[in-house]
C-alpha cells in the first residue's frame, strides 16, 4: 500500500482517500485510568459521545461535562457530544424492554442513520480527526450502536479502520 501525506492537511492518503481509524469503547465496567488508557493508546484525538443520554448520575466520570473536562483540559482529546448519531428514544426503550429483539434494532438503527443522511455529515462530525473514537455505555461492543454505527461509516467509506477497545 502506497502511502503520502497531504502537506495542507497533514493526512495518510491512499488510493485517493483518507485513512480514519474509528475506535469504540464503552465506558461500563471501567475505571477512569483503564479508559483514559484505552484511549491513549489507540492515538485518538477526538472522542465522539453517540449516548442519548449523557447526564445520568449512574454516567460515574462519564458524564458529559466531567468527561469533557477530563479529556480536554488533562488529556488533550477533544469531546464531541453527537446527538444525530444516538438512536431513538424510541428504538432504545423498545430494545430494553424486549419489544424488539437485535436484529430489528439493528435495522431501526441503520434506518435512522440513512434518514439523518450521516454518510453526507460524517466529515464534518469527523471535524478533520483522523484518530476518532465512538462512546457509548455498553461495556463490549456486541448489540451496541456504536459498532453499527462504525460498520455503516465503514460501508461508505472503504478508507476506515476500525478497532473496539475493551
Amino acid at each position: 500500500m502506497n502511502l503520502t501525506r497531504c502537506p495542507k492537511t497533514n493526512f495518510l492518503y491512499f488510493e485517493g482517500g483518507i485513512i480514519i481509524n474509528i475506535a469504540t469503547i464503552g465506558f461500563s465496567k471501567k475505571t477512569l485510568e483503564h479508559f483514559i488508557s484505552l484511549l491513549k493508546n489507540s492515538k485518538t484525538t477526538c472522542l465522539i459521545d453517540t449516548r442519548l443520554n449523557n447526564t445520568s448520575q449512574l454516567a460515574g466520570f462519564a458524564k458529559k461535562n466531567d468527561l469533557k473536562f477530563i479529556l480536554e483540559e488533562l488529556v488533550g482529546i477533544k469531546y464531541k457530544h453527537s446527538l444525530e448519531l444516538a438512536p431513538t428514544q424510541e428504538i432504545l426503550t423498545d430494545f430494553k424492554s424486549k419489544l424488539i429483539d437485535w436484529q430489528e434494532y439493528k435495522e431501526r438503527y441503520i434506518t435512522l442513520l440513512k434518514q439523518r443522511n450521516i454518510e453526507e455529515k460524517i466529515n464534518e462530525i469527523i471535524d478533520g480527526h483522523q484518530n476518532i473514537c465512538f462512546l457509548c455505555s455498553e461495556h463490549q461492543h456486541h448489540n451496541c450502536h456504536r459498532s453499527l454505527l462504525a460498520e455503516y461509516i465503514k460501508e461508505t467509506n472503504p478508507n476506515v479502520n476500525i478497532v473496539h477497545l475493551c
